[in-house]
């Protein structure tokens, strides 16, 4: 039997990038399931974070590399997450609270609600909040 958790890691935005992993377990013919990691390096070179565009951008980066690891790194012995969107979510949220932006958590809620934010531990600073 498979289960499945995701797992998500991300440097500062400030650094040279930012990292997103999601965590499958497998276990075929195995007894206890194992843990695989896989990870993705998400580049920041070219952006200035402390600008919304630079900012946007790192947003969609990381949602493309959550989406990525969450959906196309399908391995041998390994079975597709049974819920690819809820791994996505968590990755990504975990990755915007982990890099500490506040523009880059204005780019997440543009597209999420202030329950998603709180939801992964992301801390919305009180401007945004009253938006």
């Amino acid at each position: 039997m498979y289960t499945n958790a995701a797992v998500i890691k991300s440097l500062s935005a400030f650094g040279a990038a930012a990292i997103v992993a999601c965590t499958f377990s497998a276990g075929d013919v195995i007894a206890e399931p194992r843990e695989v990691s896989v990870a993705y390096q998400v580049s920041t070179q070219g952006l200035d974070v402390n600008k919304p565009a630079g900012a946007l951008e790192l947003y969609i980066r990381l949602k493309n590399a959550a989406w990525y690891v969450c959906t196309r790194t399908n391995r041998v012995g390994l079975e597709p997450l049974p819920d690819a969107d809820a791994c996505t979510e968590k990755a990504l949220g975990e990755a915007i609270r982990a890099a500490h932006v506040p523009l880059l958590v204005q780019a997440y809620l543009e597209k999420h609600s202030l329950a998603q934010a709180a939801a992964h531990g992301i801390v919305v600073p009180v401007q945004l909040a009253a938006k």
